[in-house]
This record gives C-alpha cells, structure tokens and sequence, in this order.
C-alpha cells in the first residue's frame, strides 16, 4: 500500500485482461466470419469456426459492384447521406445557436418538442410521410429521402449542438460585439470554429442516419434505379434462398464509407461528445 491506495495484484490484472480479450473476440468475431464469407466461394455459410476462408476469392465483390445498377445505387446513397448531412448540419447550427443564446417565447417548450419527437421511431412516422411525398411527387425521388432524413437527425443533433454552444464563453461574443462584429460575423467567424468537434459528431451522425437507414428508403423507393445501397442488401436475402456470399460482401462496401469517416473524425469525436453533455 502506498499512499493509502491499493495497487491491482497481479491476479486482478490478468482477470481483467482476460475479460476484456473475451469480450473483444466476442465483439470482432462475427466480424470476421462476415470477412471470411465475403471471400470464400460459394453462397452457403461454411459449418467450420475457422476465420480463414478455404478457397479465397473476390467474385462477390465482382458480382456485387459489376451489377448494372450499382454505380447509380451507390450514387443514391452518397446524394442522401451528403444532402441530409449538409441539411441537418445548417438547420442543426442555426436552431441549436438560437436555443443556446435567445430566450422567446416557448423556448423550453421547442425544446420539449424536439426531444419528444426524437422519442419516435422513424417507422411510426411512414405513413403521413409517405401521404406527404406522394402529393409532393417526391417517391422514388433522392431529394424526398433527403428531406425525410433531415427530419429524424435533426433534433438529436440540436439537442447536441445546444449542450456544446452552451459551454462556449459568452464573453467572447461580448468582446466581439464590442468591436463592431454583427451577430452573423460572431456565429460565422467565432462560434463554429470553436464548435468542431461537436460539428464532427452531428455531420457523423447525419451521414450515418442516411447511409445505414434501410425501412423508409425501401418504403419510399419502388423503382431499382431509385434504391440505397441498404435496400440493395435486402434484396440478396430472398424467401426461399439467400446469397450470403453477396450480402456480405455489399455489407462490407457498404460500411467502408463509415469506418473512413470514423478514422478521419476520430479527434474530434471525443471531446465533441463529452463537451455536448456538459451542459444541456
């Protein structure tokens, strides 16, 4: 004892170890059975646990990206994942900057809004939406899941935005107005640049809320030219068959977009994170 702590024997730390290598392989294995079925031939699942494929091959991934459609899928998807990101980071910015620094009147009450709608799942909403996109003539349309999309990420990302707004000091905007800034200059040239990191999780959550989102998109697109990458994935699944050669290698394309921005965002992610929940 020194200092009237007590140090981890070393029994404690190999059980720790130990518990945290389990729960790894645990979390990585199925992972790497996706991996391996991507690149072994063949449809069916071997019966075998060994991560290894016996016969490797990159057919699935010919077959999946050499589909005649696949290039204008996978345009879908970045046109949605880009146009929700781009829509849900602006509104997101401007709506949170306004709760953090202005008090009107239903102030809280806006905000009770936004978490209440937050509490619904986007299933819920499917049918007054889909009433709203057909008189808009928006199904089968890139631009009517951008929209819906933007509605189901944007109050989440306010709620964040507000809490990180929150923690930047006032004074700072004070001093600004003091020397001539307008508001806008102040929001545009001192408030977002110190609001990175919590911009990178709200662009990060946006992108993946379109990229990954599966029900609406298969909901509102009828047409295969119109579908995400998502409800392509759906498709190799059939009733009676499955490809589970194809469908693990489109799952794997289609998460490569995700891990990228994880490796590119991963400073920022952090400490955006934690600063957005200080204050709310």
């Amino acid at each position: 004892m020194s200092g009237g702590t007590r140090r981890p024997t070393l029994a404690a730390k190999a059980l720790t170890h130990a518990f945290l290598i389990l729960f790894t392989v645990a979390t990585v294995f199925p992972v790497v059975m996706v991996v391996k079925k991507s690149l072994s031939a063949g449809q069916e699942f071997a019966l075998t646990l060994s991560p290894v494929p016996e016969q490797p091959t990159l057919q699935h991934f010919k077959d999946v990206v050499g589909h005649q459609l696949f290039a204008r899928q996978l345009l879908n998807s970045l046109i949605a994942s880009v146009g929700t990101t781009i829509v849900g980071v602006f509104l997101a910015c401007t709506a949170a900057y306004a709760f953090s620094r202005f008090r009107f009147p239903g102030h809280r009450g806006f905000l009770l809004v936004f978490l209440v709608v937050q509490m619904f799942p986007g299933s819920l909403l499917m049918i007054p939406l889909y009433v709203l996109m057909d008189k808009l003539g928006l199904l089968d349309q890139v631009l009517g899941l951008v929209l819906v999309y933007s509605t189901t990420a944007i109050p989440f990302c306010v709620w964040m935005l507000k809490g990180y707004f929150d923690t930047i000091p006032k004074e700072l905007e004070e001093a600004a107005r003091i020397d001539g800034a307008s508001r806008f200059r102040i929001f545009y040239g001192i408030v977002l640049p110190l609001s990175r990191p919590a911009i990178a999780v709200t662009a990060l959550f946006s992108f993946m809320t379109a990229w990954n989102e599966f029900i609406l998109a298969s909901t509102f697109t009828s047409k295969e030219r119109a579908y995400t990458l998502p409800v392509v994935l759906q498709h190799y699944v059939g009733e009676h068959t499955t490809e589970w050669g194809h469908f693990a290698a489109g799952a794997i394309l289609v998460s490569i977009p995700v891990m990228v921005l994880f490796y590119i965002l991963q400073k920022h992610l952090v400490a955006g994170l934690t600063a957005g929940s200080v204050k709310g």
